[in-house]
């Protein structure tokens, strides 16, 4: 059986992305939401939510390359001078494992991160990284135990298969490849970790290697390949361009990616493939 979750990241970015998930769940294939609870427009996206109870929504926990949740002099180690987190991710990452200050600011921010989730009193469907940090080991653990006292049950596995991705695109080779052989440690001590958590996770994702550029083409391509088991697929959506985009990711086709999950090509083969969608929170 082949069991799909359409996610829409950066929920709550901006309002042009707010937008765009909810209107892709109201009338497009959309099933979840991955919401940043300290950037601009979460509570617009908060909002959107409620009304729309069917949209599962899940905490993108921002470390990197955003806003944080604690003021900057609780977490000085995690900011620079305009109070943002690094964009710098290997940089970052280095600090968040060798640094004892740094492992500290970044329980508090988490946990900070968790409760403002809380506080929305949405049902909490998944967590994910931004940047896919959550593959860090040191926050990876941090999640794993700070998430139990928030009712955690489902964490993504940035897991693309290398075969089928391939196929779809027919782009990429050398950088698919490398890309798989780097991150396959740490998405085998990522699936271990969950495991041995008691936690739900997808199998395989898509959007990975084709980030930013998940136009309606590319996502029935991805759908010819679709493995059987549990897939996610993840997108980010707009209905515009804006300068929240701009700012962080201006080379992405934010409203191409829209377009896909509206299509009504998709949704046809969606349909007729039989391929079942669902949100984190039915595995």
């Amino acid at each position: 059986m082949k069991r799909l979750i359409v996610t829409g990241d950066d929920f709550g970015l901006a309002f042009a992305v707010n937008e765009a998930i909810e209107e892709a769940h109201r009338k497009g294939i959309l099933t979840t939401a991955s919401l940043m609870v300290g950037a601009a427009a979460a509570e617009d996206a908060v909002s959107r939510a409620t009304r729309c109870p069917s949209l599962h929504v899940g905490l993108h926990l921002v470390l990197v390359d955003g806003r944080p949740t604690l003021p900057p002099h609780v977490i000085p180690d995690l900011v620079d001078r305009h109070g943002e987190f690094s964009s710098h991710l290997i940089r970052a990452g280095v600090n968040f494992f060798f640094r004892p200050a740094v492992r500290w600011q970044l329980t508090l921010e988490i946990r900070a991160q968790f409760e403002a989730f809380q506080k929305t009193g949405l049902p909490l469907d998944h967590v994910n990284g931004h940047h896919h940090m959550h593959l860090h080991p040191t926050i990876l653990g941090l999640i794993l135990k700070i998430g139990r006292d928030f009712g955690l049950k489902a964490i993504r596995v940035p897991y693309e298969p290398f075969g089928p991705a391939w196929r779809a695109s027919r782009s990429g080779f050398a950088g698919k490849l490398t890309a798989s052989l780097v991150l396959g440690p740490w998405l085998s001590l990522l699936r271990w970790r969950i495991k041995r958590a008691h936690l739900h996770s997808n199998e395989f994702i898509f959007g990975l290697y084709e980030s930013g550029a998940m136009r309606p083409e590319v996502v029935l391509r991805i759908l010819a390949q679709l493995p059987d088991g549990v897939t996610e697929m993840y997108f980010h959506p707009s209905t515009r361009r804006c300068p929240e985009i701009d700012r962080t990711m201006p080379e992405y086709q934010h409203e191409a990616e829209f377009e896909a999950l509206t299509s009504a090509a998709v949704h046809d083969v969606l349909r007729a493939s039989r391929i079942q969608r669902i949100a984190f929170s039915d595995l």
